[in-house]
C-alpha cells in the first residue's frame, strides 16, 4: 500500500508512466485504457501502476467527495468492460445488490454473493470457498519425500492473487551464462516466465471451486508442476486439448480477460508451449484425471 508521501510523489511526477491522472469519475474509456496499459507493463517496470481519480493533469487534487456509490462505481469499472460498467452505473435507481446481480456477482433469490462475486469482492474469499488459493512449495529434490525449503500461500481476492502470481512466477527462472564462443556468451534461463504464468493463470481460471483443494505450484530440482482441482470441462477432452476450449467458470474467465491476465481466445497453453520451445525446454506435459489436471514443465537441459 502506498504511503501518503509516495502518493504525493506520484501525483506530482508528471513524467511517470506508472500513474494516470483524471479529474473525471465517468471517463470509463480512459480508465480502461490505463488499466490495460498497466497490466501489459510494456516498459517492464515490474511494479504496479496507479489510476489517480480526482487528480488533475497538473498533479493537484480536485477535492473529490468520496461516497459509497462512487467506490462501487469504480469497482465495477475496474473489474468489468467499460460499456457494461456504464450501463450499470446509469441504472442508479437500483440498489447495490441489484446492480451486482445484473452482472452475475449476486444471487437475489438466495440473497448472497455468487462464487464469482465472492472471489472478486470478498475481503476473505476463503470463508466462502476454502480451496480458492494457490499453494507454492519449493522442494529440496525431485520428489515430495524431500524436505520443503520454501512455501507460500497466495490468497485473497482474485485480483490480489493474480498480481502476486505475476510477480512471483519469475522466481524459478534462474539465469546463467553459456559460452557461444571463446569470446562470447549468452544468458539462458531454466524456465520462461511466460510459460509459468500462463499455466498458473490457466489453472486458476479453469479449476473447480467446488473442491477444497488449492491450485498446487510445486517447484522441484528438475521440473515445475502446476495442478488444479477439476478435470477437463465440457467440450474439452484429452484428444482435442488445447485447441478446444470450454469454461467451467465463465464469469471468472471474463473477469480475468477484462483485467488483462488472459485472452479471450483460449491461447494460454499454446503460448506457454511456444515459449518453452523457443527457450529450448521440452513442451509441457499434461495428465488429465477426472479430479484434476496436472501440467509439468521440465527444466532446460
Amino acid at each position: 500500500m502506498l504511503s501518503t508521501e509516495q502518493l504525493q510523489t506520484l501525483m506530482t511526477d508528471l513524467e511517470s508512466d506508472r500513474a494516470e491522472r483524471t479529474a473525471s469519475t465517468k471517463n470509463t474509456d480512459k480508465f480502461g485504457e490505463a488499466i490495460c496499459a498497466f497490466a501489459n507493463d510494456f516498459p517492464n517496470h515490474r511494479q504496479p501502476g496507479y489510476l489517480l481519480v480526482g487528480v488533475n493533469d497538473a498533479g493537484h487534487a480536485c477535492g473529490l467527495h468520496v461516497t459509497d456509490e462512487l467506490l462501487l462505481d469504480l469497482f465495477l469499472v475496474t473489474y468489468l468492460p467499460a460499456a457494461v460498467a456504464r450501463d450499470v452505473i446509469d441504472e442508479n435507481n437500483r440498489d447495490v445488490k441489484e446492480q451486482l446481480a445484473s452482472l452475475r456477482f449476486y444471487d437475489l433469490t438466495a440473497d448472497c454473493p455468487t462464487n464469482a462475486g465472492a472471489l472478486l469482492f470478498a475481503n476473505q474469499p476463503l470463508h466462502w470457498l476454502p480451496g480458492a488459493y494457490v499453494q507454492f512449495v519449493r522442494w529440496a529434490g525431485m520428489t515430495m519425500s524431500d524436505d520443503p525449503i520454501d512455501e507460500k500461500r497466495f490468497s485473497g481476492d482474485l485480483l490480489t492473487v493474480l498480481r502476486e502470481i505475476q510477480s512471483f512466477a519469475a522466481l524459478p527462472t534462474q539465469s546463467y551464462p553459456v559460452a557461444e564462443s571463446a569470446l562470447r556468451e549468452r544468458n539462458v534461463i531454466d524456465y520462461p516466465v511466460v510459460a509459468i504464468r500462463e499455466l498458473l493463470w490457466n489453472a486458476v481460471m479453469h479449476r473447480s471451486y467446488d473442491s477444497n483443494a488449492p491450485v498446487r505450484f510445486y517447484w522441484y530440482d528438475d521440473r515445475i508442476e502446476i495442478q488444479n482441482p477439476g478435470g477437463l470441462y465440457g467440450m474439452a477432452s484429452p484428444e482435442n486439448f488445447p485447441t478446444q476450449t470450454d469454461y467451467r467458470n465463465p464469469i471468472v474467465s471474463e473477469a480475468m480477460a477484462t483485467l488483462g491476465y488472459v485472452n479471450a481466445f483460449g491461447r494460454g497453453v499454446i503460448r506457454a508451449q511456444d515459449a518453452l520451445r523457443r527457450n529450448g525446454n521440452p513442451e509441457a506435459e499434461f495428465v488429465f484425471d477426472p479430479s484434476h489436471v496436472l501440467a509439468t514443465i521440465r527444466r532446460k537441459a
